[in-house]
């Protein structure tokens, strides 16, 4: 559970925040990152939610960009109740906790969580490489920010428990981690965009194809740097003139 980082995305009440704080403490998660949260979220009213997980309140790091927040970590999981374009697909918290369970130890999983009335926009959307949705009755699908945490917890740390305290995990390089795949996401738009692949004026596009087409791959360091190579071959090639039809 040490691996685990809850995010919450601009959380609007200092309450729901103390709240997320016990629920880690109870499942033996310590690392909250806020951002753009409420600005009292370290009031008198915070700390009595939090109770004796008051330590996990004052270490919490605050974060003006997402993406900041986001920078050490190796996937991405956010929660969403809705459903549409770009929300399908979406992992039940028990089959989420099995894919975590799967990855190399070590691995940096971050857990985002949105607003309270809205949750997360498509933008934040896109910066997931898997989703997961809390099943509910269907008549309100929406949970409280410190339930659903609890929900997701919950299952971490059942999947923890049941696969072993001392298991070392699977065999397998550690995934690549978001500063790591932002900057492949650069270099791809950069060069596709001057080989004619990508329309010069809406570069971004075929942005979100690619975050869900390489989150289902998983990219280990090493395979974004051969992709980065391929890219800078067609750099070359481009620069030097000799690239023919």
């Amino acid at each position: 559970m040490e691996n685990i980082a809850v995010i919450l995305v601009a959380p609007q009440g200092a309450m729901n925040v103390g709240a997320v704080c016990r629920v880690m403490a109870n499942f033996g998660a310590s690392d909250l990152r806020l951002v753009r949260p409420c600005r009292d979220y370290l009031s008198a009213d915070a700390r009595r939610m939090a109770l004796k997980a008051q330590p996990i309140l004052r270490s919490t790091a605050r974060f003006d960009r997402l993406e900041d927040a986001l920078a050490d970590r190796h996937l991405v999981i956010g929660a969403t109740a809705r459903q549409g374009k770009y929300r399908n697909a979406c992992l039940s918290p028990r089959q989420m906790a099995g894919r975590v369970s799967a990855l190399a130890a070590g691995t940096r999983v971050g857990l985002l969580l949105g607003r309270e009335d809205s949750g997360l926009s498509g933008e934040e959307i896109e910066r997931c490489q898997t989703l997961v949705t809390i099943p509910t009755a269907g008549t309100y699908s929406a949970l409280n920010l410190a339930q659903a945490a609890g929900v997701l917890l919950y299952e971490l740390f059942l999947e923890k428990s049941a696969t072993g305290e001392g298991s070392a995990g699977p065999e397998r390089p550690p995934l690549a981690d978001q500063e790591q795949l932002k900057r492949l996401y650069r270099h791809m738009q950069t060069t596709l965009t001057r080989s004619g692949f990508l329309d010069a004026q809406n570069p971004t596009h075929l942005k979100r194809t690619f975050r869900r087409l390489f989150g289902r791959t998983e990219l280990d360091a090493r395979e974004v740097s051969i992709l980065r190579g391929c890219l800078s071959s067609v750099d070359a090639l481009m620069k030097s003139g000799r690239v023919d039809d």
